[in-house]
This record gives C-alpha cells, sequence and structure tokens, in this order.
C-alpha cells in the first residue's frame, strides 16, 4: 500500500460512507428511542410515531401516499418482495410470466431464476451493444399471462440508465386496450436515487425499490415503494408489521437514518450531478486519451454522473483491483453483491460484448468526497501498472 497519500475510495455503487448527520439522528434514537413500536404502552407509542414520520418524510419524496412505504431489512428483500409477493398473490393462475432483462441486479436475476424452478416462464430481455434496453422488445413479449415486468432504473456495474418512462406507457398502453390490471412495473432504483428523478408518478411505476446503504445512510435497511391497490402476498411471517407485509420487530434507526439520508440525498442531488459531470467527463476523457485500447462499457451519454466502467485486454480483473488497491485505491470489478460468483466474471459486461474473452473489467463510481486531485493520481497509477504488465 502507498502510504503516503490518503486511501481513495472510488467503489461508491457498492457502497457510501454514512453521513455524519444520519449518523447522529441514528445515534440520538439508538438513546433515547428503544422500546418496541408494536407496544402499546407510551414509549411505544412514540417510537411508532417516529417511524411513521419518517415514512412519511421518504413518501413526500417520492410523490406517494405514506401507506405505500414499506420498510425492508436491505435492497435485495425489498426486491425479492416486490417480484416474488406478486407471483405468489396470483399462484392460482396457471404458468405466470415475468418480464426483466439481462444486465439486472442479482437480487432480481437470482430470484427470477428461482421462480423460473417453480414453473414462472421468465423473458430475459437482451440489452443492446450500450447497455440500455429497447423499450419495443418488451412490448413484444407482453401477454396475458405476464405478471410483473421488472427493470433496473441505472445499472450498478456500467451505470447505463434504462428508458422508465417510455416502458412505462407502454405497459400502461396495454393494461388500457385489454382491461387488466397486470402487468405491473417494478423499478430497482437503488443506484439511480442519489442522481435521478424519483417522482414514482412521474416515473410510472407500480413498485420501486431502493436501500440506506447506496445514499450515505445506513446499511440493513430497504424501502418498497407499493402504489395504492397493488396487492402483495408477504415472503416472510411473523408479528405482521408494516401491513403485515413484513414482519419483524422494525429497524427504527435504520428507518431514521434512510429518512435522513434521503433528504440530504434530494438536497445535494443538482449540485452533486453537476460537479460529478465534470469529473466523470474529465476521468473519460484523459482515459481515452491515455489509453486508446480501453473500452468504455455501456452508453456515452445516458448513464448515471459516478460510474465509469471500463474493459483493458490481456490483464485480469481481479489482478487489477489488487493492484490499485496496493497504490491506494478501492474499485471494483463488478458488484460486490455477488461476491461468491467472481470467478464468473461480470455477467453484465458480458452481455454487452460476450466475444471478448481476454478482457479484465473495472468499474470506478465516484462519490461525495471524490476529487479531481484523486482521479489524477487514480489515472497515474492505472497507467503504471498497465506498463508494468505491459499491456499499454
Amino acid at each position: 500500500m502507498n502510504l503516503g497519500i490518503k486511501r481513495i475510495y472510488l467503489d461508491n455503487a457498492s457502497s457510501t460512507p454514512i453521513d455524519k448527520v444520519v449518523l447522529l439522528a441514528m445515534y440520538k434514537n439508538q438513546l433515547n428511542n428503544f422500546a418496541n413500536p408494536s407496544a402499546i404502552h407510551k414509549q411505544g407509542v412514540l417510537v411508532k410515531k417516529i417511524i411513521n414520520n419518517a415514512r412519511e418524510s421518504i413518501a413526500n419524496i417520492l410523490n406517494a401516499h405514506s401507506d405505500e412505504i414499506i420498510f425492508t431489512g436491505n435492497g435485495t428483500e425489498s426486491d425479492n418482495l416486490a417480484i416474488r409477493g406478486i407471483i405468489n398473490n396470483y399462484t392460482k393462475q396457471n404458468r405466470l410470466h415475468i418480464i426483466t432483462t439481462n444486465i439486472e441486479h442479482s437480487a432480481v436475476l437470482r430470484t427470477c431464476q428461482k421462480l423460473e424452478t417453480d414453473e414462472v416462464e421468465v423473458s430475459y430481455i437482451q440489452v443492446g451493444t450500450n447497455g440500455i434496453v429497447d423499450s419495443k422488445l418488451i412490448k413484444n413479449v407482453l401477454k396475458e399471462n405476464t405478471k410483473i415486468v421488472s427493470i433496473i432504473y441505472a445499472n450498478n456495474e456500467i451505470g447505463t440508465i434504462q428508458p422508465i418512462q417510455e416502458i412505462a406507457k407502454i405497459i400502461r398502453y396495454y393494461r388500457k386496450i385489454y382491461k387488466t390490471e397486470t402487468p405491473f412495473f417494478h423499478i430497482d432504483a437503488t443506484q439511480a436515487i442519489n442522481y435521478l428523478d424519483i417522482n414514482v408518478n412521474k416515473l410510472g411505476v407500480d413498485l420501486m425499490t431502493f436501500n440506506g446503504s447506496k445514499i450515505y445512510g445506513p446499511k440493513g435497511i430497504g424501502v418498497l415503494y407499493k402504489r395504492r391497490g397493488v396487492m402483495l402476498e408477504p415472503i416472510l411471517f411473523g408479528g405482521g408489521q408494516e401491513n403485515k407485509l413484513r414482519s419483524g420487530t422494525e429497524n427504527v434507526s435504520g428507518i431514521i437514518g434512510i429518512s435522513e439520508a434521503l433528504k440530504i440525498c434530494e438536497r445535494k442531488k443538482d449540485m452533486e450531478v453537476r460537479r460529478l459531470k465534470e469529473l466523470q467527463s474529465y476521468f473519460i476523457s484523459e482515459l481515452e486519451k491515455k489509453f486508446p485500447r480501453i473500452i468504455l462499457n455501456g452508453d456515452l451519454n445516458k448513464r448515471l454522473p459516478n460510474i465509469i466502467n471500463i474493459s483493458i485486454p490481456n490483464i485480469d480483473s481481479e489482478l487489477l483491483v489488487i493492484e490499485l488497491d496496493a497504490k491506494g485505491i478501492a474499485v471494483s470489478s463488478e458488484s460486490a453483491c455477488k461476491s461468491n460468483d467472481r470467478h464468473e466474471g461480470s455477467y453484465v459486461v458480458k452481455a454487452l460484448r460476450p466475444d471478448d474473452k481476454n478482457y479484465g473489467n473495472i468499474r470506478f463510481s465516484m462519490g461525495r468526497f471524490t476529487t479531481k486531485k484523486q482521479i489524477i493520481y487514480t489515472l497515474k497509477s492505472l497507467g503504471q501498472i498497465l506498463k508494468k504488465y505491459n499491456v499499454l
């Protein structure tokens, strides 16, 4: 490790540091509001009120109703509750159908793959080489037994932004023409929350998921937005908390934390998008100038402002991560949420260019504390590594 420079964290798409304001709010709650929110005594009622205030705050930001906000343990659970909850509600019908893409987060892909073993039909729409799905392809596979369409808002590995509003219009038109309540439209907005519009009515979605650890909030807390009228079956059973959809004593500090984090996120959003776009533009232009053999993964324009994913010929992904780490720079080669499958490589990048066998890829994901000075040092370090392995 290079001890002459403070560590540079460029893995914010995996997890963000917790905001000090968020941490303080959680700490105060832990000290003072420790009662069980299901209790009917004064302390319990107070804690229940705190939860409902946080729920209302999140709902206001999403332009939703407070009873449409469900707290879960994390983003993966939220995705599972959205997808499995819909499918389980229609189990009496024959051969149910799901539509998704081949570059979804593993929480969605693995859930769909498991449901296939239960005789649920799944259509995996192939994205283009730019990492964006053609909404017409979704239109072409909609059918009577399609119960849910699940599309990631912005990809967690390559940062590409999907045409959510276009897809929503297609689904609404289908429901209108065929006079049916389904399919419902679910989006995983975990990476998008920091940078994109999250007004659920403008987006036209029925279900939306995100978590705390990607928005400078705490780990161990997730949110599922569920539009009124959408019926879900729970996947956890117990005390019937969260309107009987997510049993288990509520993580009160986590709920306070994600509520505070979301407020800060919305306040900083416009400024951060502008700042990071400038950094991203500089980073990409320097990469192209210094390393012409490098491939930028995903659409150049329809992408989040903080993610840069590149492929480099004739070098291993994990070796790149380890070498950069030795120079004090934290990056990743794929989603940290699928750490047990590292030997398989990134299925997202493979979906863009399945024939590229000898490329290593790394994801740089910037955040609130990323500076141009850090990017300059990262570019210099990357050059040294590629020179060392003779792959420039």
